[in-house]
C-alpha cells in the first residue's frame, strides 16, 4: 500500500477544492484528489456563472435579500453576508487568475438569473464553470505546493478516535487508486472535503460523468459529523428531454434572457404559478413544470428562445446552441425539450463560517457543506460563489491553525483485504443502484407525501443490508464504493424529509402543503458523535 504524507488534504478538485489549494500559503504541501480526470467534475459543466454585485446600480444589501428570499427565509444571516460581502473579492480573485469572464465594452458582461432582482452574473459565455475549472487546473499544476491525483476514490476518513487516541481529529483517509485497483493511504494534518453534492442519487440528474455521489457527506457522516437540510434537492428546471442526450443542461440564463417555457401545443403557463414567471426562483419553476407534464400527460415541455435573433443566442449560448444542433435543434428557429432534473444538494455537513466540522482538523466546503447560505433553495450562481468564498476561507483558518509544527503522524494500519475476494456478482451492484435512483425519483422527488417517504424508507433500509453484506466480503471498486455512499446520503435525505412537516423551498409534501411559522434546520447527529469535542 503505497503511503502519501501532506500538510493539508484536499478530497476534490472543482472549484471549491482548487480553490483551497491555490490560497494556501506556498510553505504548507498539498495533495489534490480527483475522482476521475480533473475536467471531470460538477465545476467543469456549470453553464451560467457566478453572481456578485459589480453593478453600480446594485447592492450588497439587494444580493443579501434575494439569497435570503430565494431561500425561503431559512437562509442563515451571517454565511449569507459573509459570502455576499466577500463575492466581488473572490470574483477578482478569480480574473486575477486568469478567468476570460465575457466582456461588453470596457466592462463585464452582467446577465440575470432567475431570482436575481438585478443583472450580476459574470460569466464566461455559457460555460463558465468550464473556464474557471481550465484555469485553477492551470494554476494548480504550476504551484510547487500542489501534488494533484486524479482517479482517486476516498473510502473512508481515518480519525485518531476510531485508532483508539483519544481526542478526535482527523488525520487522512483511505484512498482506492483506480488505475492500480489497490488502496492507498493519504496522511495529513488538515482533510479539507469538497466533493460536491449527491444528485447522482436520483434518476434524472446534471451530472455528466455522475460525480455527484456524495463521497464527502457519507464519509464525514460515518466519521461522526452532523449533516444538516438535507431535504433540500435542487432540481433544475430546464434539462435537455432527448433520447440520444447524455445529461446536458440547459442554462437558466437562457431564461434570464427573455426565454419562455411553454407547453408542447405552444401555451405559456409559468405567470399562473408566479407573478415572476420564467424568473421565479427553480423551486417554483421546477415544481410548475412538474404539475403541468402531469396535467396534460406530457414527457417533456418547451424552453423557447427562439423569438430573440440568431446573432444574439449564438453570441450569448454558444455551447447549447452547438450542443442542440448536433441533436438536430436549431434553438435559434425552435424550442428546447425539457424536463426537470436532480441538480443541487443544498445540505451538507454542518460547519461554520470558516468551514470547520464538527471534527477538529475536518473542513468541509462547497456543495458538500451545510453553511446555511442556501436555505431552502439555493440563488441560481450563488455555487460558485460559495465555492470560491469559503474554498478561501477555509484555507485562511487552515493556514493559521498550521502555524505551528504539528506532531508524527500516528501509526495507521494498512488497508486489510486479506479477508475479501474479488467479486463475481457486479451485477448486484448496477441493479442496487438502478432501483435507488428510481425509488428516490418517484417517492423523494420534486413532490413528496409521508407515504412515500416511508416507502423509500422500508427500501433503504433494505438496501442498506444488502450492500453493508456486500461490501464486508469483496474488495472495493469505484461503483461499490460510489453505491455504498450514495445509500447513505440517501437515507439522511430521506429521515430529513421526514423530520420536516412543512413545504419549505425545494420540500414539498402534500401533506404539509404550508409553511410553518417556525424556522427551523432538520439537523442528524450520528451515534459516533462526540459531544466532549463537538459541544
Amino acid at each position: 500500500m503505497a503511503r502519501f504524507e501532506a500538510d493539508v488534504l484536499i478530497i476534490g478538485s472543482g472549484a471549491a477544492g482548487l480553490t483551497a489549494a491555490l490560497n494556501l500559503p506556498s510553505n504548507l504541501k498539498a495533495h489534490v484528489l480527483s475522482k476521475g480526470k480533473l475536467e471531470h467534475g460538477a465545476t467543469w459543466w456549470a453553464q451560467g456563472g457566478i453572481a456578485g454585485v459589480f453593478d453600480p446600480k446594485d447592492q450588497t444589501e439587494n444580493h443579501i435579500n434575494d439569497t435570503l428570499v430565494a431561500g425561503a427565509n431559512l437562509g442563515h444571516l451571517d454565511s449569507v453576508q459573509h459570502t455576499v460581502k466577500d463575492g466581488p473579492k473572490g470574483i477578482q480573485w478569480l480574473i486575477d487568475q486568469g478567468v476570460p469572464f465575457t466582456r461588453q465594452e470596457e466592462q463585464y458582461h452582467l446577465t440575470r438569473e432567475g431570482g436575481h432582482s438585478h443583472r450580476r452574473v459574470l460569466h464566461s459565455a455559457d460555460a463558465t464553470g468550464k473556464a474557471i475549472q481550465q484555469t485553477l487546473i492551470s494554476q494548480a499544476k504550476s504551484a510547487s505546493n500542489i501534488e494533484l491525483f486524479e482517479d482517486r476514490i476516498a473510502i473512508d476518513l481515518i480519525t485518531r478516535r476510531k485508532l483508539g487516541l483519544g481526542e478526535d481529529a482527523c488525520v487522512g483517509a483511505y484512498v482506492y487508486n483506480q488505475e492500480t485497483e489497490s488502496v492507498d493511504l493519504f496522511l495529513a494534518r488538515t482533510i479539507i472535503l469538497a466533493t460536491g453534492g449527491a444528485s447522482k442519487a436520483y434518476l434524472y440528474n446534471t451530472n455528466p460523468n455522475g460525480v455527484a455521489s456524495g463521497d464527502g457527506i457519507a464519509m464525514a457522516w460515518r466519521a461522526g459529523c452532523r449533516v444538516a437540510n438535507l431535504e433540500f434537492n435542487q432540481f433544475h428546471p430546464t434539462y435537455l428531454y432527448h433520447p440520444k442526450a447524455q445529461s446536458f443542461l440547459v442554462t437558466e440564463a437562457i431564461r434570464g434572457e427573455g426565454g419562455i417555457l411553454k407547453l408542447p401545443n405552444g401555451t405559456r403557463f409559468m405567470h399562473r404559478f408566479d407573478e415572476r414567471a420564467e424568473l421565479a426562483p427553480r423551486d417554483i419553476v421546477a415544481r410548475a413544470i412538474d404539475f403541468e407534464m402531469k396535467r396534460v400527460g406530457c414527457e417533456y415541455v418547451h424552453l423557447d428562445i427562439s423569438h430573440k435573433p440568431a446573432d444574439f443566442i449564438k453570441e450569448h449560448f454558444p455551447t447549447i446552441y452547438e450542443r442542440c444542433l448536433e441533436l438536430g435543434i436549431d434553438i435559434t428557429k425552435e424550442p428546447i425539450p425539457v424536463v426537470p432534473a436532480a441538480h443541487y444538494t443544498c445540505g451538507g455537513v454542518m460547519t461554520d463560517i470558516n468551514g470547520q466540522t464538527d471534527i477538529k482538523g475536518l473542513f468541509a466546503i462547497g456543495e458538500t457543506a451545510f453553511t446555511g447560505l442556501h436555505g431552502a433553495n439555493r440563488l441560481a450562481s450563488n455555487s460558485l460563489l460559495e465555492c470560491v468564498v469559503y474554498g478561501k476561507s477555509a484555507a485562511e483558518q487552515v493556514a493559521s491553525l498550521l502555524q505551528e509544527s504539528g506532531e508524527a503522524f500516528p501509526e495507521v494500519p494498512n488497508w486489510d483485504d486479506s479477508q475479501v475476494v474479488n467479486s463475481d456478482e457486479d451485477v448486484i451492484i448496477s441493479h442496487n443502484w438502478d432501483e435507488l435512483r428510481r425509488f428516490m425519483w418517484d417517492y423523494v422527488g420534486i413532490v413528496r407525501t409521508d407515504k412515500r417517504l416511508q416507502r423509500a424508507q422500508h427500501r433503504i433500509d433494505l438496501l442498506n443490508d444488502e450492500i453493508n453484506e456486500y461490501y464486508s466480503n469483496y474488495k472495493v471498486s469505484k461503483y461499490l464504493i460510489e453505491l455504498r455512499n450514495l445509500v447513505t446520503v440517501s437515507e439522511l435525505i430521506i429521515r430529513c424529509a421526514m423530520k420536516r412537516t412543512e413545504s419549505r423551498g425545494l420540500h414539498y409534501t402534500l401533506d404539509y402543503p404550508e409553511q410553518s411559522p417556525d424556522l427551523y434546520d432538520t439537523v442528524l447527529v450520528p451515534e459516533n458523535y462526540f459531544w466532549g469535542v463537538n459541544a
